[in-house]
């Protein structure tokens, strides 16, 4: 892999971000209604959702140009991609033991989001399997949330059959879910190690950082609301085996609302703290050094 620019630390990080009148991940096996924890009534939204707008993000900035291309992409069949790893000559020069290999390796080489966030490749001609250095957690709402169902009507008809039927003022009917307000908190790790093996360097991890703090502004919608990044608190160990467990480092971030008797309805309704201290209003990403523990 290219070790040009390889990073050298672990980093763990706290990623903080809210929505406003939005759906910010429906299940579609829950009427696409918001997921939520049952037990708790708090909020999710997983981890493949975040990563895809990372992987959205990274496609409008870079415009797919390698290294910078995105395997998991809308309708994209992937068995066809991982093919051209085969027809590279350089994955043809190899012996038949080593081609698998080298196709993974040109495959990292490509792909941004192979190379940060891991992939199975292996569903046709064999490009192995790669275990990402960037994961993620669920996010998770501080407090649990509360769905609200809308009734909507469409004016507009699709076919002559359904005008026909219309009468008067009839309009097509249908439902829409939103969460008023809720601030989510997902925690992620890096690891120089896997990032090694992948060809993840310096370069990429400064354009997930980016992609982290921009992505929501490039992915608006109506179902979606207003999703916000609040906070990135980002942990720089001093060693690549990392100085502490990462859920030491967590709990240094504290996320709790100012007034708990009236519902929140925006970010300033939440404090987030550091060892105690309130963040900045301005500051979306704090890079905190872990020290060695010598």
């Amino acid at each position: 892999m290219n070790h040009e620019n390889a990073i050298n630390n672990r980093y763990d990080f706290v990623l903080i971000f809210d929505v406003q009148d939005g759906n910010p991940n429906g299940d579609p096996d829950a009427g696409n209604m918001p997921r939520v924890d049952a037990e708790t009534g708090c909020g999710l939204v997983t981890d493949v959702c975040l990563k895809r707008k990372v992987r959205n993000y990274v496609q409008i900035i870079k415009d797919l140009k390698a290294p910078f291309g995105i395997f998991i992409q809308e309708k994209a069949v992937l068995n066809t991609l991982i093919d051209q790893a085969h027809e590279q000559e350089s994955v043809k020069a190899k012996d038949k033991g080593e081609k698998t290999a080298a196709a993974r390796k040109w495959m990292c080489e490509k792909y941004y989001d192979i190379r940060t966030f891991g992939a199975v490749m292996s569903t046709g001609k064999n490009a192995g399997q790669v275990r990402g250095p960037v994961q993620m957690t669920f996010g998770r709402s501080v407090d649990p949330i509360f769905t609200l169902e809308h009734s909507i009507t469409r004016m507009a008809v699709a076919t002559e059959a359904e005008a026909e039927k219309q009468s008067g003022e009839n309009r097509t009917m249908g439902r829409k879910n939103t969460v008023p307000y809720g601030v989510y908190v997902s925690h992620g790790f890096i690891s120089p190690h896997l990032a090694a093996q992948t060809g993840f360097n310096q370069a990429d991890l400064d354009l997930f950082w980016d992609a982290i703090q921009n992505m929501f502004e490039h992915d608006r919608s109506a179902a979606r609301g207003l999703m916000s990044t609040r906070k990135l608190i980002v942990f720089k160990h001093a060693s690549p085996l990392g100085n502490v467990p990462a859920y030491k480092l967590f709990d240094r971030v504290v996320v709790e609302r100012r007034d708990t008797i009236r519902p929140a309805r925006c970010f300033d309704d939440y404090v987030a703290k550091l060892d105690g201290k309130e963040l900045e209003k301005e500051s979306v990403v704090r890079c905190v050094d872990v020290p060695s523990a010598s």
